[in-house]
């Protein structure tokens, strides 16, 4: 089903609005995979928690929860809190770090016993490699980078992704558990109930699995400017930059505004900037409080990565460029010209500030 980007937005919501909660005959329960990293769960599995547990009451069923780690009781009540009813907690040495043959073993061999209905993971580095191995070995299909998730009139999951220029839904009929990963910031975090508790399941931790792959250590490094998740603000430029001069002064109002620094997947291609700062479906998600974009045309494949951001300004020189119907404020100038002026306007302020 494809669906045009001028409606993209709209019929999503719209389709969320009038889906009928059915609670028909209650089916297998729905699984989240729970990322964590130093032993504190990730919040985009917070999120795929809360998501599960709307999609659960949709089903009749119940929202279980996989943990793998070491030293893990201590988190088991913020899935709890989060909506899940039943946690299967693998807690040993050797799950402290995501090693991925005994997580993809673990996982596969207990759901080919549960039988899951729908199964989540987080779109984050580790969820991106491990997703794909667990579907194949289940012999079902996977969707990618997920923007919605819907129970429809036939109790199936429809799993929407950005393509073509507008949105997709893909279903998976036959083949179960129906997977998908979703990046985080997607869904919000669900409202925190510490009165919700469940069931504990200790799994058996396997003794035989191959070990070809091992992590002997994680470096972790800093990162140079503020991340892209937590930014309150967020510049992201476009190819409008024009060359590599360009971009360094799309770079330096990031700075002057002690914003993080985005762009679209054109200036990866350029060189002028890493995939690490790329926004949209193959790049990652941010909420800031205030979206600055600059020489960027507005394609769905990057403002997909903007969710829920308060405030939403843009700049180019095109007065019908498609970014200016996404946005509350538009600026129809040249980046080139425009963005040193502002530079100068924003260090003037500053230095008033600073004098006053």
């Amino acid at each position: 089903m494809l669906i045009p980007a001028d409606d993209r937005l709209m019929k999503v919501f719209r389709k969320r609005k009038d889906q009928k909660m059915t609670r028909e005959g209650a089916c297998n329960p729905i699984w989240v995979f729970a990322e964590q990293a130093e032993g504190q769960i990730q919040d985009v599995s917070l999120q795929l928690v809360g998501k599960a547990r709307e999609l659960a009451r949709a089903l009749n069923t119940t929202v279980e929860v996989i943990l793998l780690g070491c030293g893990m009781k201590d988190q088991v009540q913020f899935l709890f809190a989060a909506g899940a009813d039943r946690i299967y907690l693998g807690d040993a040495p050797v799950l402290k770090w995501y090693e991925p043959e005994i997580y993809t073993q673990m996982i596969v061999s207990l759901a080919e016993e549960k039988k899951p209905e729908i199964m989540l993971i987080g779109s984050t580095c580790t969820g991106r490699e491990l997703a794909p191995m667990v579907a194949a070995r289940l012999k079902t299909g996977l969707t990618a980078h997920c923007i919605d998730l819907l129970i429809n009139e036939t109790r199936i999951l429809e799993q929407w992704i950005p393509a073509y220029g507008g949105l997709i839904s893909i279903i998976c009929p036959k083949n179960r558990p129906q997977m998908a990963t979703v990046a985080r910031g997607v869904f919000p975090r669900p409202t925190m109930d510490e009165n919700r508790h469940g069931d504990v399941v200790m799994l058996d931790i396997p003794t035989n699995i191959p070990g070809r792959i091992q992590t002997l250590q994680v470096v972790r490094r800093e990162p140079e400017t503020v991340p892209l998740e937590s930014a309150a603000i967020v510049v992201a430029g476009g190819v409008g930059a024009g060359n590599e001069e360009g971009w360094r002064q799309i770079a330096a109002l990031a700075r002057a505004l002690h914003a993080a620094l985005g762009c679209t997947r054109p200036v990866v291609d350029e060189g002028w900037a890493g995939h690490e700062t790329m926004i949209g479906q193959s790049g990652k998600m941010v909420s800031p409080e205030l979206y600055i974009g600059i020489g960027l045309s507005g394609e769905l494949q990057h403002l997909i990565g903007v969710v829920s951001a308060k405030v939403m300004v843009a700049v180019n020189k095109d007065a019908r460029s498609p970014v200016f119907e996404q946005v509350d404020y538009g600026i129809v100038e040249d980046c080139r010209t425009f963005v040193p002026l502002l530079i100068e306007k924003i260090n003037v302020y500053r230095s008033r500030q600073a004098g006053a």
